[in-house]
């Protein structure tokens, strides 16, 4: 996940190509770096549908005049003249076509036209993708009174399971352009929710491996999953605004009946909103946890040093007195001991007999191993436990998160 996350850091930290300073609005300019364009089309009525690919844009006119519902969809925005003539075919405003090239644009509708100028909708929404690596990615859609039009940034994303509607299911043949704009919205929205599983496990096993063991790797790896809830958080908060002001804004392209439906949308919405801020919360709680185990692995070392240390300091003393050197001939006063015939092991009797003294006098305290006192501290702990339900049991409290 590292190597993915420092490509993934280069290309969110990439300056996007923008229209230059003081360029007129509308100006259209792509990224030379972006994929070309394909372009792929998708028509149906009542009973039976189209789908093809095209080559020049020019034949989606034929397609709109035949078909009462069309989808056209772009794969890929590296070239602004096709961008351009699909916003010419259409009557799409210049404004809007500029916000598809330029991918960083936050979730939004925008209404242009009115009632017999060519009216429609540009709603931007972010599609969410996790491999290795948390992406989003732009998907720009434009509702008509007859057609759909969305353009991606690159070939493949969450929108197969409306394909196969259009293929398969009459009854989806039967609703007008917005109820494919709903379809779309709801399929994105519910693309998250996989993604948010994955982080879920990833959080999970993440905490695991902080309180069993952490390192430096493990600091790394909870950067990175704050860093991916942030970015889900700035994706899934303005789309919440989006789909709202669908809901709240009377709009001739939308019918009563496809806004119930996008209540439901606003709904999942809410939910992955609540899941993203929980998950957050843990992804904070983590860092308390890494640095509590940190903290307490260092005072592990630091209690095994300072045991060492104190074993040590009565045998310094042992061996600083014995090792005065006092002359003996000058005063029977002056280290006799020096001239015993057991004098050295009987100094290395001393000293093991004080490490030993001293172990067991740690050991009682509860420093090391298991102890009186720890044992006094459990059964206590143990005790007061007797006589009531147990936690997270016939209390109906809370057992875990």
């Amino acid at each position: 996940m590292g190597s993915g996350r420092n490509r993934r850091g280069r290309r969110e930290h990439r300056i996007a190509k923008r229209v230059p300073p003081g360029a007129p609005p509308g100006t259209l300019v792509a990224d030379p770096e972006a994929p070309k364009p394909v372009i792929r089309v998708m028509a149906y009525r009542a009973g039976e549908h189209l789908e093809r690919a095209i080559g020049d844009a020019e034949e989606i006119r034929g397609v709109l005049a035949e078909w009462p519902v069309t989808w056209v969809n772009v794969d890929g925005l590296g070239d602004a003249a096709v961008v351009a003539k699909i916003g010419e075919i259409l009557g799409l405003h210049r404004l809007a076509l500029e916000d598809v090239l330029n991918t960083r644009q936050r979730a939004k509708v925008d209404t242009y036209g009115d009632a017999g100028q060519n009216p429609h909708l540009y709603i931007v929404t972010r599609e969410v993708l996790l491999n290795e690596e948390l992406l989003t990615d732009q998907i720009s859609m434009f509702l008509g009174r007859n057609y759909v039009v969305t353009f991606q940034e690159r070939a493949g994303d969450c929108l197969d399971p409306v394909r196969e509607r259009i293929r398969h299911s009459d009854r989806f043949r039967g609703f007008g352009a917005d109820w494919l704009a709903y379809a779309i919205l709801d399929a994105v929205v519910d693309g998250y929710f996989p993604v948010m599983e994955q982080v879920g496990e990833r959080l999970q096993t993440l905490e695991d491996e902080v309180v069993m063991f952490c390192d430096e790797r493990s600091l790394r790896r909870i950067h990175d999953m704050k860093r991916d809830l942030l970015t889900l958080r700035r994706a899934i908060w303005p789309e919440r605004d989006a789909i709202n002001q669908l809901l709240r804004d009377a709009n001739p392209l939308i019918t009563d009946a496809t806004r119930l439906y996008m209540r439901d949308c606003y709904d999942h919405v809410v939910q992955l909103l609540d899941m993203v801020e929980t998950y957050r919360e843990l992804g904070a709680d983590l860092m308390d946890v890494y640095l509590s185990s940190v903290s307490n692995r260092l005072n592990s070392v630091m209690k095994v040093l300072t045991i060492i240390a104190t074993l040590f300091m009565p045998l310094s003393f042992i061996a600083g007195v014995w090792g005065m050197n006092f002359n003996t001939a000058k005063s029977p006063w002056n280290m006799p001991e020096l001239n015993w015939y057991f004098g050295y092991p009987m100094a290395l009797g001393v000293m093991l007999l004080v490490t030993v003294v001293m172990l067991l006098y740690f050991r009682r305290a509860g420093w090391i191993g298991g102890g009186r006192r720890a044992a006094a501290g459990s059964g206590l702990h143990v005790a007061s436990g007797e006589g009531g339900p147990a936690r997270g049991g016939a209390t109906g409290a809370p057992g875990g998160r």
